[in-house]
């Protein structure tokens, strides 16, 4: 890994890349970038490329826009990021980085999503720990027509754990596979999943800010892959009224000097940790599944619907899976892909540090929660509860700050007024 701008010239010259590009994401998510040469690198390292952010989804607020701040925006490369683009050409190499937006005055904007996590990192870090993080993300395969346009006609018609000829999209799994671990990321796992044409990769664990972002260069190798293919990529939280919907997993525990607290003390960091997501999940679901659709998933096929932790139960919100002690984790089920797993993470990790600040404990839930759930709060139902619970919420304006809480609040306001 390069660790230098000089270290990132030399790279450059070495692999001949051509071509250099700075990627950044608005407010929900959604991968943007802006295209350089080599020769201009120097130049945005010094002082940053600028960018239009009201051409943004969810920059565009003309609140933030004042003397002092105006719509142009810098993005400064990120330089653990670079990586080579396994797709595209190998004689004029492309090259991607991950960006800081800032302000003209050099100050962090505050709708950067990947800068808030960040922040969230070294505010744990301070405490002298440091938060570790894995997921596990579905999609579906779909064909496209004579024209290549996408359908919403599975790819095949297996399912869990099958394997070819009913397990079509082996190979396309196996060449996203290959293309991640060029980049540098390493997938600990790919199957068929319930669903016909339903796939799932998982991830080692790792820091929290490598994992969301490696996240987010596996959604764009799973997108140009299936390209490739012929196919369409969908992480769609529920593409298939009558199927299962895509989740996204999220794997989290904490460390201190290379031990895992989870495993300490008879799990009472673990306990106090995940108590403090179960307080304030209702407040955040709307971070979690920000999509109408997103409310259709939960209570269905495995994903939760009912508020509780367990051992090694997948109803459950909650789940702690049997690992070893250094894997010792937690795994919160609730999640799809149509979220932003930038404000997703800073959202759990926050309510989980508040958790042990407070020494919570939760009662841990027993037998199928389908079946039993007596007592137990729900999660929203809606896209609209959600919005209106994290409109309320002391809690995620403390985290997200107000600006960024009413940008996303006031885009989903919108969203079901259309």
């Amino acid at each position: 890994m390069v660790t230098s701008e000089r270290e990132i010239m030399e790279f450059i010259e070495e692999y001949d890349v051509k071509f250099i590009r700075l990627a950044f994401f608005d407010l929900f998510g959604n991968q943007k970038n802006i295209s350089i040469m080599p020769r201009e690198l120097k130049q945005v390292f010094a002082h940053g490329l600028s960018f239009d952010a009201s051409a943004v989804s969810g920059f565009s607020q003309e609140s933030q826009f004042t003397e002092e701040h105006t719509s142009d925006l810098f993005l400064f490369p990120d330089i653990s990021t670079l990586t080579i683009l396994p797709w595209r050409p190998q004689i004029g190499r492309v090259v991607r980085m991950y960006c800081e937006i800032r302000y003209p005055d050099g100050s962090a904007y505050a709708l950067d999503t990947r800068s808030l996590l960040n922040r969230m990192r070294k505010q744990v870090g301070g405490k002298g720990m440091q938060i570790m993080a894995g997921t596990e993300c579905e999609f579906y395969l779909f064909e496209r027509d004579e024209n290549g346009k996408p359908t919403t006609i599975p790819y095949d018609e297996a399912r869990y754990c099958d394997i070819a000829p009913l397990d079509k999209g082996e190979n396309v799994r196996r060449e996203i596979c290959l293309d991640l671990e060029e980049m540098g990321i390493h997938p600990e796992s790919s199957h068929h999943e319930q669903g016909p044409g339903q796939n799932e990769i998982d991830f080692r664990f790792d820091e929290v800010m490598p994992c969301a972002d490696n996240l987010m260069t596996f959604r764009n190798v799973v997108d140009m892959v299936a390209l490739s293919s012929g196919l369409k990529a969908n992480f769609h939280p529920k593409p298939l009224q009558q199927q299962p919907g895509n989740g996204l997993h999220i794997n989290l525990s904490l460390f201190r000097n290379g031990e895992n607290l989870f495993a300490q003390e008879q799990g009472r960091y673990m306990e106090a940790f995940l108590s403090g997501i179960l307080r304030r999940i209702r407040e955040i679901t709307l971070f979690l599944n920000p999509e109408t659709e997103s409310y259709l998933r939960l209570g269905e096929d495995k994903a939760p619907k009912y508020i509780c932790y367990s051992r090694s139960n997948r109803s459950a919100l909650i789940r702690i899976p049997a690992a070893n002690e250094h894997r010792t984790r937690i795994e919160v089920r609730s999640p799809d892909p149509s979220c932003n797993p930038y404000l997703a993470l800073t959202l759990l990790i926050a309510a989980g540090m508040e958790g042990i600040e407070d020494g919570l404990t939760a009662k841990e839930f027993h037998g199928n929660v389908y079946l039993h759930h007596e007592g137990l709060q729900e999660l929203p139902s809606s896209l609209q509860e959600a919005l209106q619970l994290a409109q309320n919420s002391s809690f995620t304006k403390r985290v997200l700050g107000e600006e960024l809480l009413q940008g996303f609040l006031n885009a989903k306001i919108k969203q079901l007024r259309m």
